[in-house]
This record gives C-alpha cells, structure tokens and sequence, in this order.
C-alpha cells in the first residue's frame, strides 16, 4: 500500500516515454531495490536459499496481493510470469551451468525470461496443447516444431 498502489501512476507515465515495451521504468527499479530491502524478494521460491522460504500455501495470500497491482507488484517483488515458473524449472531441473547462466540472474532481477508456446497450428495458451516434440538423439536432443514469433522472448 505505501509504495506500489502510489507509484502506479508514475510507471504509467515513465511506460509511455519508453523507445520499447520491455524496458524497465525508474519506478520499478526503486521498487525492486526497496522490496528487497524489505525482504519481499522471490517470494515465490521455497529454498530459502533463493528465495523467501515459503511454502505454497504461505506463498499465496502474498501473490493475490500483488495481483492487486498486476503490472508493477510482481515485477517489485521478483515474481511475474513467467520468469516465476522458469525460474522453478531451472531450480529444480537446471545443470550447474544453466543455473548459472539463466536461474542467477533472473533471481536477481537482471534479466526476464520467455515461455514461447505459441504455435501456428494450436491454440497455445494451453501449454499441454503444443506440438513441438523434443526426442533425444544419442547424447543430443532434436527439436521439432513451429513456433510464431513470440512477444518478450
């Protein structure tokens, strides 16, 4: 209450000045500094060791908050969509080396991740609805499938 809902009006403001949509405001940046001040970080995370340490259940009052102020809450507090379940894959499934890579900087906010489903063929909101197909190859693995250019990727 006493930081996001008041800065709303200026994100909004400091959105429309921006050369690209992806770009990070000046007023998301403070948030982000000040919800990690306040330990409000990665809240969605349950290795304390990255995250707040909550479970599910704990975790969950804290994001219908946040969802009160769609655009700039999840992003103050380290936890939109969808860098929150890619940064759970690579947590629970990620080589040292792609931890290292994509899961540290996006814990950190550095960076924002991509969950490209869209597909040509298939309505792909329905991420059980794709037809790309991984199958391993020896020690490799080949991709198959079509994607349609994909927004924030």
């Amino acid at each position: 209450d006493a930081h996001v809902y008041p800065a709303e009006q200026t994100d909004a403001v400091q959105r429309a000045a921006l050369d690209s949509p992806w770009r990070t405001t000046d007023v998301v940046r403070e948030l982000k500094a000040e919800a990690r001040r306040q330990g409000l970080w990665n809240l969605f995370l349950p290795d304390s060791a990255y995250g707040a340490g909550l479970t599910n259940l704990q975790y969950a009052p804290l994001a219908e908050i946040t969802g009160r102020s769609p655009h700039l809450a999840p992003l103050a507090t380290n936890c939109a969509a969808p860098d929150t379940g890619n940064m759970e894959v690579l947590h629970q499934f990620g080589t040292e080396e792609q931890k290292k890579r994509w899961l540290e900087p996006l814990l950190a906010g550095e960076i924002r991740s991509a969950f490209a489903m869209t597909e040509p063929e298939v309505a792909s909101s329905d991420a059980t609805n794709i037809e790309t197909r991984i199958e391993r190859d020896g020690d490799a693995y080949v991709v198959t499938g079509r994607k349609w250019y994909i927004s924030g990727a």
